[in-house]
């Protein structure tokens, strides 16, 4: 039941691979009174349409994060980058074991809006998922998803 729950969870925010940016005069009011209530005085560096969901891309103390809206405005999940030494050591450990000879070029960290969190790894242009104690749940590459 639970893996059900974060399989569920991971794809209300990557159900679609493919996304719009968008002019901030196209966002709905809703989505950036939100946002300004819980990152005052931040500037969003870029907006895009995620299938029905809207995501402010932005930085704080020079960190990359994001944040994705649904269409009422509500937060389905936020993503902050870190460094991959901050990744938890299982993941090195499924890497070096299943992926011999690749290294992890970015990381992050995300949070969804039940308070779970997971990790995610980019290795040769795919996303890594797992959850967060750092056992593996799925690839998401451009094109499709692959579930292990």
């Amino acid at each position: 039941m639970k893996n059900w729950m974060i399989i569920f969870a991971l794809s209300l925010g990557f159900g679609s691979a493919f996304a719009q940016k968008l002019k901030e005069a196209e966002v709905p009011a809703v989505i950036k009174e939100n946002f300004n209530k819980q990152f005052p005085n931040t500037k969003v560096d870029q907006w895009e349409k995620e299938g029905v969901n809207y995501e402010a891309e932005f930085h704080i103390n020079k960190v990359e994060n994001s944040i994705t809206f649904n269409t009422n405005g509500v937060m389905t999940e936020m993503e902050t980058e870190i460094q991959v030494y901050e990744l938890p050591k299982k993941v090195s450990e499924y890497v070096e074991k299943n992926l011999a000879g690749k290294k992890i070029k970015e990381a992050s960290r995300i949070t969804d809006a039940t308070g779970v969190g997971f990790y995610e790894a980019e290795i040769d242009g795919a996303d890594y998922m797992f959850d967060d104690n750092g056992s593996f749940i799925k690839k998401i590459t451009e094109a499709k998803e692959d579930k292990k």
